[in-house]
């Protein structure tokens, strides 16, 4: 009780941190023990934070000190943090000093933290191929801020945001993403980096099949559009794409003539290069040849060295036939209802990571998996062939066979 005589107590800026109770003694030594270490971690994280934190602006914090007072925050509960004064101040700052980057989109999601749209999408544009990137953007999604969304789906760096919507593979993209592709005073680039978006989900290349349909796809989306949906893992998906969006007749009008034929035709390995690299035949979405592509299935610096042409022929024409072990594909059925597609890199006790097309990694909690398989065909999508001609295709056999040493 508060003598008449004495100060009143002073507001202490801690106390929204734990604190030992002293007037009885813990049931255990161990865990007393326990309870008054992690207090004092938290006492001292908070004592880090007040001290390390000037009066300066955010800008002028040097990198050393933003990461001394993130170690500290870390220390804390999100909550204690967002509801104490002088901790939240601290979390802004260096919020504000690491914006722009993969850090902020971490702190936004360790934090928790409802209005940080803006510096989100930033994140989002300039890592739209990246974990931090996507981050970004899921937590966008999570967020239902439409405004935000639409401001940067109409920014210059409108292409880099749909990209990395596209790469969250999540359906909610679909409404937000179909007004671009129907706007034709749109970028020419930009709708095409939507088609590709949307054919990430199954109901995204629906919705490309429909529009198709309907004859409401641009004609001068259309070879994007059946490029991606040839290439998507979904067979009836795939099979209304070969009738309405039809690639160009010069690659598949003649069948083509048995292997034992292809093997003695000639090829170009220059040209080969040329075929390997352009965007129609997608492999360098998913392999890399001496630091060029995306590392996703096997590097085939030196493919040509473990395998003879006709393997090489009979790998790009049945790519099922022969999967290397380690690139097994995966599907994890989420319980939310989405679900994931790729090779599995990681599987821990508390999280699966997955890495999908273009080697993005992505990680999902355990607790929020329903099931998993393995998927019986190879993630590489049969009918490469057709996005070339006969010739195109030994070119590429050629060029591939030629792959005998990594460059230095």
């Amino acid at each position: 009780m508060q003598g008449k005589g004495r100060r009143p107590r002073r507001d202490r800026p801690w106390r929204d941190l734990n604190t030992v109770r002293t007037t009885r003694a813990p049931r255990s030594n161990s865990r007393g023990v326990r309870t008054f270490f992690i207090v004092m971690k938290r006492l001292l994280a908070f004592v880090v934070v007040v001290l390390f934190v000037p009066s300066t602006p955010a800008q002028q914090l040097d990198p050393a000190r933003v990461e001394t007072i993130i170690e500290a925050l870390s220390r804390l509960e999100p909550a204690q943090v967002t509801a104490n004064e002088r901790l939240r101040d601290a979390l802004d700052k260096v919020l504000a000093a690491t914006r722009g980057t993969a850090r902020f989109a971490k702190l936004v999601e360790q934090f928790k933290l409802a209005d940080q749209q803006a510096g989100l999408l930033e994140v989002a544009s300039k890592f739209p191929a990246d974990e931090a990137g996507v981050t970004a953007a899921r937590l966008v999604l999570a967020a239902k801020d439409t405004t935000a969304l639409a401001t940067a789906l109409a920014s210059t760096n409108a292409a880099a945001v749909v990209q990395a919507l596209g790469n969250t593979a999540d359906k909610q993209v679909i409404p937000h993403l179909l007004p671009v592709l129907a706007n034709a005073d749109r970028d020419g680039a930009v709708r095409r980096q939507v088609v590709r978006a949307l054919a990430q989900t199954q109901e995204g290349a629906a919705e490309l099949l429909r529009l198709a349909r309907e004859s409401k796809l641009a004609e001068e989306l259309k070879f994007t559009a059946g490029s991606e949906l040839a290439a998507t893992r979904w067979p009836a998906i795939k099979a209304e794409a070969a009738k309405l969006l039809p690639r160009p007749p010069s690659l598949t009008a003649q069948p083509l003539p048995p292997a034992a034929e292809l093997l003695k035709m000639a090829g170009d390995a220059k040209r080969g290069e040329a075929v390997f690299f352009r965007e129609a035949t997608q492999c360098a979405k998913c392999h890399v040849v001496n630091g060029r592509g995306q590392d996703f299935g096997p590097a085939l610096s030196e493919i040509g060295a473990k395998l003879g042409r006709d393997a090489l022929l009979e790998a790009i024409l049945d790519p099922s036939a022969g999967i290397s072990m380690g690139f097994e594909a995966w599907t994890l059925l989420l319980k939310d209802g989405e679900d994931a597609f790729g090779l599995i890199v990681s599987d821990a006790a508390d999280e699966v990571a997955i890495k999908s097309v273009g080697g993005l990694v992505t990680r999902y909690k355990t607790s929020g998996i329903k099931s998993r398989a393995q998927a019986r065909l190879s993630i590489m999508p049969a009918g490469l062939q057709q996005t070339m001609t006969t010739q195109e295709l030994m070119d590429l056999v050629e060029y591939l066979a030629s792959l005998q040493k990594a460059s230095k």
